[in-house]
Parts: structure tokens; C-alpha cells; sequence
């Protein structure tokens, strides 16, 4: 029997399951993965902390999760400046976990979502995921967002839930306060629409985090992780800031215990060592800006990363180049956007392979493939 042949439901058919290959190659730059291990201190910490944890897993873990929330609120307080209590932090696993309880909470049959493509797939697809329908935003030729055509589709389509993405996912593109700000006021203008500010690489930004936006405005939430800055994508664990009444109102949906023992002691290790975590984010920026300065003196087309990857390109046969690279040993990402491929910042070394691999792709491949 094949998948066609089962009685799923209709919006899920001809879709295809979320995910970037998972190769055996020397350099691996295609899923924005910190490539820093954990610091030995913190692997001792995080044993620790779990040992502890192992002795009580006869029982239930904290459902409310409540010591890492408060130390989450903490953490958001510290680093962007706006105070923050435990009412209003929410964990799960993975933002994506968390995206799909605002959806679920928010979202569903006979409501809308709406995101500027190209944007971070999994918004697309958990909102289809919920049966919450998903309509595509424009963006500019540069990829920022278009406020005044996207004010246009606000008043059209009337969403329910409204994405943007900040760093935004696959092309680096930080969005303005005040594009944030146009948006958020011309949703509510229409309907009550719950906006989300999804800030998963905002430690890599330039800019500021839009976090302290939502004082005053209950229905715009921020979604984060600890996958990226913290180097903890084995971890699983994302997180929301938002009004009190919106961490209340995704509880409704969340399961029973969603968070493990070990996961909320793993993750409170990790916040032990936020420093040392976010000097790691200090080389990566370096890195990251590295490799712009260095594509772009190669002639190629690089869009503003305010992230730990890069959007590069054009090429006319972008699957070409990607191949080409990945036969010199270095994985990188095709998303899908035409003429554009991305790659990971990552350590000097893998990004000087990079580099080298992309120096003899586009010196041997035909001007077909490459109009750089």
C-alpha cells in the first residue's frame, strides 16, 4: 500500500515531508547548526543536572515547567532589556512545538495564516498541519517585505495569524521595527490577528530584538530556540514571550508533561553557561561576515544575513552548483528559491573548505550554470 492509497486527509496529499539531506561529507553547512561542541564544563553541568533528574523519573516531570520558564524569563530579560516574569514564557519542543500550539490555539479549520514567501517552510507547513488554511505574503525583489502590498493582503485576506520571520529563514533578512509595527496595526485594524514574530537566529542580528514590542500589544507573541545560538539543536527546546493571556490560552492545547524531565534539565544547564554560549554567537558573526565579504568579491550576488547563514547565488542552474559543491565535499542548502543557495556559517576551517569548493565551481562550471 502506498501513501496515496490511505485515507489521509486532503490537504495533506502530494505533500512532501519537511527536511534538508542528511549526507556523510566532511563539511556539513546546510541546516544552521552551530558547529561549536559544548564546553566541557557545561557537558559536566548538563550530567549533573540530569543525574538529578534520573532519580526521580518514576515520577512526572514539572508540567508547567515552571524553574525554566522563570530562568528563560531571565535570560530574555537580560539580553534584550524588557522585563519579563514567568506568566509570560511558554517551552516546548522546538519552536516548532511551540508554533504548532499557537496554531493549534489560534489557528485551524476555517482560519487563516499568513507568511511572506520565501520564509521558513514548517510555518506552511504546521499551518496546513492544523488545517489552518495558508495564504503567501510578497516580498520585494530584495527580499524584505513589502509593507505596502502586504497591508494590501492583510485587508483582503483577513488572516487569523500572521508570520514574519526576523531573521528571516532562508535569506538572512532582518525586518524593521517599524515594518513590524505597520504590520502588526494594520492586522488588528481588519480583526484580531495574532502575530508572530518567529526570532529563531535574532542572537546573530545587527539589530535589536523585537521582543519589547509586545508590551501593550496582547495578541503579538515572539518565538525563539535553543537550537541556534546555544549550539543546542539536539536538545529540542523553543520557547514563546508573549501577554500572560496568550501563554494561558496555549496551554490549552500543549499535552500532558510535553516537556521531559531530562529535556528542562538540560535546557537549565544550558542557561547556566548563556556567556560562554553567546561568545561562540561572536565568532559565528565573524565568521558569517567572512563569508560575505568573500562571495561577494567572487562576483556573486549575496543577500544581508542577519543570521548565522547566507543566501548566495544567482545561478541559472542553481541544483548544478549544489551538486558541484557536494562533490568537493561540502554540503550546503538548495531551498528552492530560484537562483539562490545557502550555507551555514561555520567554523574557519569548513568555511574555508567552502569557500574553496564555490572558488572551483564557479571557475569550472559553464556560464549556464553560473552568471556570476
Amino acid at each position: 500500500m502506498k501513501i496515496d492509497d490511505l485515507p489521509v486527509r486532503d490537504e495533506l496529499r502530494g505533500q512532501s515531508p519537511y527536511g534538508a539531506p542528511q549526507l556523510d561529507v566532511p563539511v556539513q553547512l546546510n541546516t544552521n547548526e552551530n558547529p561549536y561542541q559544548l564546553p566541557e564544563p557545561l557537558v559536566a553541568r548538563i550530567a549533573e543536572r540530569v543525574a538529578d533528574a534520573a532519580r526521580s523519573l518514576n515520577r512526572y516531570p514539572d508540567r508547567d515547567a515552571v524553574e525554566l520558564r522563570t530562568e528563560l524569563a531571565r535570560y530574555l530579560t537580560r539580553t534584550t532589556g524588557h522585563p519579563l516574569e514567568l506568566g509570560q514564557v511558554w517551552a516546548a519542543n522546538g519552536s516548532n512545538e511551540v508554533i504548532q500550539q499557537l496554531l493549534q490555539t489560534f489557528g485551524g479549520p476555517g482560519r487563516s495564516a499568513l507568511g511572506f514567501e520565501p520564509s521558513y517552510q514548517m510555518h506552511e507547513l504546521i499551518s496546513r498541519g492544523t488545517g489552518t488554511r495558508w495564504i503567501a505574503g510578497p516580498r520585494n525583489a530584495d527580499f524584505t517585505i513589502d509593507v505596502d502590498a502586504a497591508i494590501a493582503a492583510l485587508a483582503e485576506h483577513r488572516p487569523d495569524v500572521l508570520f514574519i520571520c526576523s531573521p528571516n529563514n532562508p535569506t538572512g533578512t532582518a525586518v524593521e521595527r517599524d515594518t513590524v509595527l505597520a504590520l502588526h496595526d494594520a492586522a488588528q485594524a481588519v480583526k484580531p490577528t495574532v502575530v508572530i514574530v518567529d526570532e529563531a537566529y535574532v542572537e546573530f542580528s545587527h539589530r535589536a530584538s523585537l521582543l519589547p514590542l509586545i508590551e501593550g500589544r496582547p495578541l503579538l507573541v515572539v518565538t525563539r530556540t535553543m537550537s541556534k545560538a546555544f549550539g543546542a539543536a539536539g536538545l529540542r527546546l523553543g520557547y514563546l514571550a508573549a501577554d500572560r493571556a496568550v501563554v494561558d490560552a496555549v496551554q490549552l492545547v500543549r499535552l500532558p508533561y510535553h516537556l521531559s524531565a531530562v529535556t528542562q534539565a538540560t535546557a537549565l544547564a544550558c542557561l547556566e553557561h548563556t556567556d560562554t554560549l553567546l561568545g561562540y554567537v561572536q565568532k559565528l558573526k565573524g565568521e558569517r561576515d567572512r563569508l560575505v565579504e568573500a562571495l561577494r568579491a567572487l562576483g556573486l550576488t549575496v543577500t544581508d544575513s542577519d543570521s548565522n547563514f547566507i543566501q548566495f547565488g544567482t545561478f541559472e542552474d542553481q541544483r548544478a552548483v549544489w551538486r558541484a559543491i557536494l562533490d568537493r565535499g561540502v554540503l550546503i542548502r538548495d531551498n528552492g528559491v530560484p537562483g539562490y543557495l545557502r550555507v551555514t556559517a561555520g567554523t574557519p576551517a569548513e568555511n574555508d573548505a567552502f569557500l574553496d569548493a564555490v572558488r572551483t565551481v564557479t571557475k569550472e562550471l559553464s556560464p549556464r550554470s553560473c552568471k556570476n
